[in-house]
């Protein structure tokens, strides 16, 4: 079977479905970074809390403190990585496993399609875990650069290359963020294209109800109202 004739088992629909996935996730992952300067998006407020972070870093001592919580994020995405390495092989067993796909295709439509329809279906799935494992992976290791930034910063204040190491050691973490903020939106999308396995309908509404949910962390939940409440809210 050439491309051509893989590419007929799919409907008009399910190139609907499939290019409303990619993109509402290409759409959403912009519009988190580069939100309106009125309308914030939790992940730019936290950003500039991360600079803030840097900047009172500085004047600690110890800076145990602040070793500590880098340490827990870099915990967090080990924990992120390793789980989407687990996603990855269970994925790939399921593809490879053709009796387990016929099952799946039996209990979740009429229709029996060639079980190359189910793999390319799986593929997608696979896609977006094996995104996400990259961003975790580069997102704890531009944490630990971040970390040895940090300890370079010298513990004078006068001392003409504390402030500026300091903010190079804010971006960093700042992008290890960006990074691992990624790779959860991929993950997102990669549970929601679970759905197509359902028929497009079931995917369509997956990655509309996807959208919503990440809309409504970034630019309409209470830890948002929260970031933004008083008058200590860094610009």
């Amino acid at each position: 079977m050439d491309i051509l004739d893989r590419l007929s088992l799919f409907s008009p629909l399910d190139y609907s479905a499939f290019g409303l996935l990619v993109a509402l996730w290409i759409a959403i992952d912009w519009r988190i970074e580069h939100p309106s300067s009125k309308h914030p998006s939790v992940s730019v407020v936290m950003a500039d809390y991360r600079r803030e972070w840097m900047r009172q870093m500085i004047t600690r001592d110890p800076r145990i403190f602040d070793a500590t919580i880098l340490g827990n994020l870099r915990q967090g995405t080990a924990f992120f990585a390793s789980a989407s390495m687990i996603s990855i092989g269970g994925v790939l067993a399921l593809v490879g496993n053709k009796e387990q796909l016929i099952g799946i295709a039996d209990d979740l439509t009429l229709s029996r399609d060639p079980d190359i329809v189910w793999e390319i279906k799986l593929m997608v799935t696979l896609f977006f875990v094996t995104n996400a494992f990259l961003k975790f992976v580069w997102s704890n290791r531009l944490f630990g650069y971040c970390a040895v930034v940090m300890s370079s910063v010298p513990n004078e204040v006068d001392d003409p290359r504390t402030m500026p190491r300091a903010m190079k050691a804010a971006e960093i973490n700042v992008t290890a963020a960006r990074g691992f903020n990624r790779g959860l939106r991929s993950v997102y999308f990669g549970l929601a294209s679970i759905a197509w396995l359902a028929g497009p309908i079931a995917l369509i509404g997956a990655v509309l109800t996807t959208c919503l949910v990440l809309w409504r962390r970034e630019f309409a939940s209470h830890s948002r109202s929260v970031l933004l409440s008083g008058d200590d809210h860094i610009a």
